[in-house]
């Protein structure tokens, strides 16, 4: 028996050794991806024996971001368990807590509907080449989710396992997730398709209590703003894409940018910030389109000052929007290619989007940007009100009503003045002291509204300046000049009368 033992262990001795020596010759004489080839044919022989199935979640399909892998990466992060070893730890400004997430080759074991679920984390890079101004090759990042478990339990993990994650995820980053502001990122900028977007924590503290605005226009917003919300039924019913457009209009300093931190806010939607001029070609467009997430806001600022957006006449859809990617080739977005992004069928590749364009002139866009469907709701964001103002004295002095609030009133309405200057005042002022603070608004209005008055009389001035003099002649210098002309006629007749006696 003794005998018998040792030569199994003898065996298993020597099929080791080879085993080892079997991976040192792979290891020190064959490339790297033919070691990934071996690997890949051992793991498939052995998967035909297994009861298991493994499934692989990516970040990213094609351009567009997996909206699964990101569910399953906060998912996942509410199923750390004490087994896990290595963990990513971040803190964000405005998040509850700290994000702990797994790192990658780490494992994780769900358990759901009395069946076991094992994830794994995975991160490879690999080189590509990219043709950017510098020539050469950049690392591009590949990362992906591994789960396995029990071959009869497929069905159930598609039509419900996978569900759950998604629900959970979208209850978890609703509660626990701040508004974020993405901008094209570096990735963009090399030509690698992933990662288009980077993001910061979007820490505005714009809300519809504190912006200055009539509360009827603010009533107006936010009741459209919950119809959005709630009617995605009704979008599908009507076959419309579920999104909605919205132009805010005006002089700068109206608080466009303020109302668009409050929609955020409101929605708890994220933001991406684009700017057209950064945009290659129309593909890229529809790409970024792609890339941006659910319950999001598409901004696009100061949509006026792209010259060649504001008007399609002779020129059709060719006109462009110039590029700063003078080295690639197809150098400019098209406007049928925006308004396909926004309004066509590449519009409807996400739910829940909303769509703000800023502008200070309305009436330089083109018609085909304005119409409903593109930008359905147009919000003109004028001077500051009287009413706003009590809004901003609430905001920065902790109060409702004053004394002086009839001066201010009166000056108002002489004045066009713009909640960022009445801003800038407060910012000024003893904001302790409200009487002093309102004060020193007074004064600056005063001062305002005379400038005003100087400027009007410098324009009256000018324009009398300007205005041709006319010359009127005097009845004695007419009776001169008829004289004169008289005279003439008499030395001319004299002049003939000699010619003819002579002649």
């Amino acid at each position: 028996m003794a005998s018998s033992n040792a030569a199994t262990i003898s065996k298993i001795a020597s099929v080791a050794a080879s085993a080892m020596l079997v991976r040192s010759i792979v290891n020190d004489f064959l490339p790297p991806h033919f070691h990934h080839f071996l690997l890949s044919r051992f793991c498939n022989i052995f998967s035909r024996f297994s009861s298991r199935l493994s499934m692989v979640v990516e970040e990213y399909n094609e351009f567009a971001v997996n909206r699964l892998y990101e569910a399953a990466e906060v998912y996942l992060s509410t199923r750390i368990s004490p087994s896990n070893t290595r963990l990513k730890v971040g803190k964000q400004d405005r998040e509850k807590g700290f994000l702990v997430t797994m790192d990658r080759g780490e494992e994780i074991v769900d358990v759901f509907d009395g069946f076991k679920i094992t994830w794994r984390f995975v991160r490879t890079e690999t080189e590509k080449r990219v043709p950017n101004s510098h020539g050469g090759s950049s690392m591009k990042e590949n990362r992906y989710f591994e789960l396995s478990f029990d071959k009869i339990h497929r069905d159930k993990v598609l039509s419900s396992y996978f569900p759950h994650i998604l629900d959970r995820a979208k209850a978890i980053k609703d509660e626990n997730t701040p508004v974020k502001i993405f901008t094209l990122s570096e990735r963009y900028r090399f030509g690698d398709p992933n990662g288009l977007w980077s993001s910061v924590v979007l820490d505005h503290p714009s809300t519809f209590e504190t912006l200055a605005m009539e509360e009827s226009q603010k009533a107006a917003i936010m009741k459209d703003l919950k119809k959005f919300m709630e009617r995605k039924q009704l979008y599908r019913k009507v076959g419309k894409a579920w999104k909605r457009g919205y132009l805010l209009y005006g002089p700068p300093g109206t608080g466009k940018s303020s109302l668009i931190g409050a929609m955020a806010n409101f929605l708890n939607f994220d933001i991406y910030d684009l700017e057209l001029t950064d945009v290659r070609r129309n593909s890229d467009l529809r790409n970024l389109l792609m890339a941006t997430s659910n319950r999001s806001m598409l901004v696009i600022e100061d949509i006026d000052c792209t010259k060649e957006l504001k008007n399609r006449e002779g020129s059709g859809d060719q006109a462009v929007v110039p590029s700063r990617w003078g080295e690639f080739g197809d150098k400019e977005v098209t406007l049928s290619g925006f308004l396909n992004f926004i309004d066509g069928l590449w519009s409807s590749c996400g739910d829940e989007r909303v769509i703000v364009f800023t502008t200070n002139h309305k009436e330089k866009l083109d018609p085909a940007l304005l119409r409903p469907g593109r930008m359905d709701m147009h919000i003109h964001m004028g001077y500051c009100s009287f009413s706003g103002f009590r809004i901003m004295a609430s905001n920065y002095l902790g109060i409702h009503d004053h004394p002086l609030f009839v001066h201010v009133k009166d000056i108002m309405q002489k004045l066009q003045i713009t909640p960022a200057e009445i801003g800038e005042v407060f910012m000024r002022s003893e904001l302790d002291n409200p009487t002093v603070a309102l004060q020193g608004v007074i004064d600056a209005l005063q001062g305002k509204e005379k400038e005003k008055e100087e400027e009007k009389e410098k324009e009256k001035e000018k324009k009398e300046d300007d205005e041709p003099v006319e010359v009127k002649e005097s009845a004695g210098d007419s009776k001169e000049e008829d004289e004169k002309t008289g005279e003439e006629k008499k030395l001319s007749g004299g002049a003939i009368r000699f010619l003819r006696t002579a002649f």
